[in-house]
């Protein structure tokens, strides 16, 4: 009975486990462990587009660090926005897709190899995929340098502004003047966008509004405009940027993945089996890996690191979103009638003003493929084995920890006899002759 008792639990582990000797047919399943967020990095600017055709509702998260006197927001949007098509929305919701979306750490637990394999309906379930203008001043010699204010109006703790401009230095003169603390030498960066008859949304914080609202933070910014243009403004970040700037995007469309267009957008490296010790280091890992990657693709691509349908997970990082959370990231083609259908799409660009010249232009490929960043630790089987099976699966216990090893290596660029030195391989003695025929 206690056998037959152990067979039965080693069949249901053995249904989640991956196959021992064919490593890349990895489910995407698992037992999730860890995830590689935003908080990885000291600073990463987070926005999500949700869109369909050409209607669009960008959500951006303000990271800014300060006093909120000196906080000032220009982008370039295609189109004069009105007060009805602006609203902040709740940070939580961005929180909410970076934790779904994350790339993820697995482990696995080998069965005992003397367990006969699980019925071929059972085994195929482990089977794998592989960021108040004073109306007085703004008004002084507007038309002198070409500014035109096309709409005013607050929305929550900002006070927004629209503005079309024929030049940029008047632009930037402009701006100046109303007290907008913006960087030397943003004509420059202005320019193209005027050259496009772009309009530019531009926010200060009002703080009687902030003071009332008891938040310590801003709160994200959302604007709805439709426009065929399918892009992401990020030239003027790079303004006063002294280092590489981190970007995630979250891409929510109905129809399946997005990616960039004026840039290659490649995988990041995903489904590998890695030592055991990345557990209590994967965010060093991650960091390691992603830099390295970076490098060797010459710091001009943007990394997928999520591909998936919003309604199920595998394994989950975190639960799927609702739909009233959904909503409020800016899906606004569901219906009472219809199943969530919504696609997530999360790109990664690290960028400078030399490697990312040109704002990120992307499209939707139609493509429902799921992808995911994932890293899976693959536990031994370290009981008792009596049978010839064992003997193989000993053997082939070290060429995988060699393997994990030189993986490691290659991803992060650490050093070979330093990841050696840190995993902690339990001996493998082979099994007792003579215990194959007692048992």
């Amino acid at each position: 009975m206690k056998k037959l008792l152990q067979a039965l639990i080693a069949l249901f582990l053995a249904v989640f486990a991956i196959m021992i000797f064919a490593p890349k047919a990895l489910a995407f399943c698992g037992f999730y462990v860890a995830k590689a967020d935003t908080k990885l990095y000291n600073q990463a600017s987070q926005v999500i587009i949700a869109r369909d055709s050409d209607r669009t509702i960008l959500t951006m998260a303000n990271d800014y660090q300060g006093d909120v006197n000196d906080f000032a927001l220009v982008v370039p949007v295609p189109v004069v926005l009105k007060q009805e098509q602006v609203q902040v929305g709740n940070p939580k919701i961005i929180e909410r897709l970076d934790g779904f979306s994350a790339p993820r750490l697995v482990e696995y637990f080998d069965p005992n190899p003397c367990i006969p394999p699980a019925p071929m309906e059972l085994r195929s379930l482990s089977e794998g995929v592989t960021s108040s203008a004073d109306n007085s001043a703004g008004n002084r010699g507007d038309s002198a340098l070409g500014v035109t204010v096309e709409s005013r109006f607050s929305v929550g703790e900002y006070d927004i502004l629209i503005l079309s401009a024929k030049e940029s230095d008047g632009l930037e003169t402009w701006l100046r003047r109303n007290d907008y603390r913006i960087p030397r030498g943003a004509s420059r960066l202005l320019q193209p966008y005027i050259r496009q008859n772009m309009k530019f949304f531009v926010a200060k914080v009002n703080l009687k509004e902030f003071e009332s609202g008891g938040s310590q933070l801003l709160r994200p910014l959302q604007m709805a405009y439709e426009s065929p243009r399918f892009m992401l403004p990020i030239r003027l970040g790079m303004i006063n940027a002294t280092t590489d700037q981190d970007l995630i995007v979250y891409i929510l469309s109905p129809n399946g993945q997005a990616e960039v267009t004026n840039y290659r957008t490649v995988q990041i490296p995903s489904n590998v089996g890695l030592p055991l010790f990345v557990k209590d280091e994967f965010a060093q890992f991650y960091k390691a890996m992603f830099q390295t990657t970076y490098e060797q693709e010459q710091k001009k691509v943007a990394f997928l690191e999520y591909a998936w349908d919003m309604g199920w997970c595998d394994p989950c990082a975190a639960d799927p979103l609702t739909r009233d959370e959904l909503e409020q990231a800016g899906v606004f083609w569901l219906n009472s009638n219809a199943a969530n259908n919504v696609f997530i799409s999360r790109l990664h660009v690290r960028y400078t003003r030399d490697t990312f010249p040109e704002d990120l232009m992307f499209q939707e490929t139609g493509s429902r493929q799921n992808f995911q960043g994932r890293y899976v630790l693959r536990h031994p089987y370290t009981g008792e084995m009596n049978c010839p099976a064992a003997d193989e699966y000993k053997r082939t216990l070290n060429q995988r920890f060699e393997q994990e090893a030189q993986t490691l290596a290659k991803l992060t660029g650490w050093q070979i006899g330093d990841i050696r030195r840190k995993m902690d391989i339990p001996e493998m003695k082979p099994s007792r002759w003579w215990r194959r025929i007692w048992n």
